[in-house]
């Protein structure tokens, strides 16, 4: 049963002030990495949020005032009761309310990964899918990535990039660009292992964009995440080149010229292997609001601070680095280290948010602070049991601690102007009930 909460402001009166500052944001939607909190969010979330009934959420997009919500699910809830509503992946609700929206209702007949809002009310979504839009049927033109508009869930005219020989894990719009990641073999028609740019209104591959991930760690290579900035696209999976160029795990590509090309920003420290089972054990990245950072978290087993298993670390986006023995030979590239790392002590994070007050971190963890501890809470650890923040310059972990129920662990962060949206496979954040997705306000 749900934990009651006191002295809360009534329902009513919190939408009014969230719908108040939703109405101050410009029109612009949305996007991870871009949105500056002045402070560290509250660890009381909101009670208005809509419950998904099982399965786990994956992604969220924020179009205008509208949440769209990605993942493996069948059914979901208004936090105010009444009948489960059965959706199939994906539906989308009212930020400042929490009122799901009943227009929104696509049929989607496999995972959603990854979701981008994009330009004119409408959503990019990508994953496992054949179709995804239209009811009854199998639209190949949405394979694996598909369009649609968030007033009525259909399919954008013009617009059509089908995956091939996998799915896609991530999405980034950043202009007229729309960046592709994930374990595919093609997309819209053309051969693109792992890594594409298309033209965001018409799907169609971007020539310009010839970047190739290479080198897989046990098998294909795979871009797990991205981020951008204005002249930067932060790339991390299961490779260990990026153009020929050695670049294990994580690498930074110039987007800002005409053809863009692989950074001369390199690091080995995700070149040491963790456990077997994770031959590749990079999970999120983010970047700071200003660009001038990131952030990835790791799973891979504890292994002592040597490596970066099940650990946070942070890296400057412009470093000059220093010169060391793993660069190409006769190459400029300089061997880059992290700022700081924060190590769990043997357990995964999958997902991060970086909004200048604070790095948010989420997975199945049990502490942080913990760079002695194998499994176990070593000298120093701190408490912060499936959902924490990180001061960004000390990465020392900050006292906030709303606790959520660990389960598989947080697969995606969005923060916006009004606060951090959560999304997982569990349901109770903050000592209280909220299936699957959350949110914490800016206080």
């Amino acid at each position: 049963m749900p934990t009651r909460k006191p002295n809360r402001k009534p329902a009513a009166a919190a939408a009014s002030l969230l719908a108040g500052a939703i109405a101050l944001l410009p029109c612009a939607a949305a996007r991870a990495g871009t949105v500056p909190h002045p402070r560290v969010v509250s660890p009381d979330p909101v009670d208005h949020t809509p419950h998904v009934l099982d399965g786990i959420v994956n992604a969220f997009a924020l179009v205008g005032r509208t949440v769209v919500v990605g993942g493996e699910f069948t059914k979901v809830r208004e936090a105010r009761g009444g009948a489960a509503l059965r959706r199939s992946n994906l539906f989308a609700y009212d930020l400042p309310t929490g009122q799901v929206d009943p227009r929104f209702s696509p049929e989607v007949d496999g995972p959603v990964r990854a979701l981008a809002a994009g330009p004119r009310g409408t959503v990019y979504v990508g994953g496992g899918f054949l179709s995804a839009g239209r009811p009854g049927g199998r639209d190949g033109a949405a394979r694996g990535l598909a369009r649609l508009s968030v007033a009525d869930g259909a399919p954008v005219p013009g617009f059509a990039a089908p995956v091939t020989g996998g799915e896609v894990l991530s999405l980034v719009l950043q202009g007229r660009g729309l960046y592709v990641g994930g374990d595919f073999e093609g997309v819209s028609g053309a051969s693109r292992p792992a890594l594409a740019r298309l033209d965001a209104e018409t799907g169609g591959l971007d020539p310009s964009f010839t970047v190739t991930p290479g080198g897989g760690r046990g098998g294909a290579p795979k871009v797990y995440a991205m981020a951008a900035t204005r002249d930067r696209l932060a790339v991390d999976g299961s490779f260990t080149t990026l153009d020929g160029l050695r670049r294990p795990q994580v690498g930074l590509i110039d987007i800002g010229t005409a053809r863009p090309s692989v950074a001369a920003w390199h690091t080995e420290a995700y070149a040491p292997a963790c456990k077997e089972a994770f031959p590749s054990y990079v999970r999120g990245l983010d970047f700071s609001p200003d660009g001038q950072y990131f952030v990835v978290v790791t799973t891979g087993g504890a292994k002592g601070t040597a490596k970066l298993c099940d650990s946070a670390a942070r890296f400057e986006t412009y470093s000059a680095g220093s010169a060391g023995s793993a660069a190409s030979p006769g190459s400029r590239d300089r061997v880059i280290r992290p700022t700081w790392v924060n190590f769990t002590g043997g357990d995964s994070l999958y997902s991060v948010a970086v909004t200048g007050a604070a790095v948010y971190v989420g997975g199945h963890q049990r502490w942080l602070d913990n760079p002695r501890g194998s499994d176990s809470a070593g000298p120093g650890a701190v408490p912060r049991p499936g959902i924490a923040a990180i001061h960004p310059v000390t990465g020392k972990a900050l006292t906030w601690n709303p606790t959520r129920d660990r389960g598989i662990g947080v697969k995606a962060f969005l923060a916006h102007k009004g606060g951090l949206l959560v999304g997982s496979d569990t349901t109770h954040l903050g000592h209280e009930y909220h299936a699957r997705v959350g949110m914490f306000p800016l206080p």
